[in-house]
């Protein structure tokens, strides 16, 4: 009996271990576990990852590696390459606490680098309005749209909304 405990044991450890990354934490995102910051190159993110949907160069010579998983996708991946080419770090910004820093007057294009691209976007003229959302994971189970709020003219954000995943049927 004991030795069936232990095979059982060992092989729950060793699937557990297959989604956890290098640093024994567990993979939000295939391909994750492969990295490891300060060590991977950016050909090994691009290896893990796939193509980026864009690439966002800084002054610095640092660069961002941008990889949304919508339209369907409640995640958006931003990873930062130092000028070394190394991964210095990763994230996920469809979150609340990123959402709470889109404010009246910022751009478009900061709206952009910090959210990645939009599921979709959708002009209203007669409101004088465009409108970009992002599907986000709210809580289990639970997907709604983050809404950002831009006047055509100006293009910069009036105001933000969240709203229903148009998905879900009630």
């Amino acid at each position: 009996m004991k030795q069936l405990v232990r095979a059982f044991f060992a092989f729950f450890c060793s699937i557990m271990a297959l989604g956890c990354d290098q640093q024994g934490r567990l993979v939000e995102e295939a391909g994750l576990e492969k990295l490891a910051r300060g060590v991977s190159s950016e050909g090994d993110v691009r290896t893990a990852m796939g193509r980026p949907d864009t690439v966002w160069e800084e002054e610095s010579g640092e660069r961002v590696l941008e990889y949304p998983k919508g339209p369907n996708g409640v995640r958006t991946w931003m990873f930062d390459i130092g000028k070394d080419g190394k991964l210095k770090d990763w994230r996920q910004v469809l979150t609340e606490d990123n959402f709470k820093r889109i404010t009246p007057g910022m751009s478009m294009d900061q709206v952009r680098r910090m959210l990645g691209r939009p599921r979709s976007t959708m002009q209203f003229r007669l409101k004088n309005e465009e409108v970009w959302d992002w599907l986000y994971q709210e809580g289990p189970g639970s997907r709604r749209l983050f809404n950002v709020h831009f006047d055509i003219g100006t293009r910069v954000v009036t105001r933000v909304s969240t709203s229903e995943d148009p998905d879900v049927k009630p």
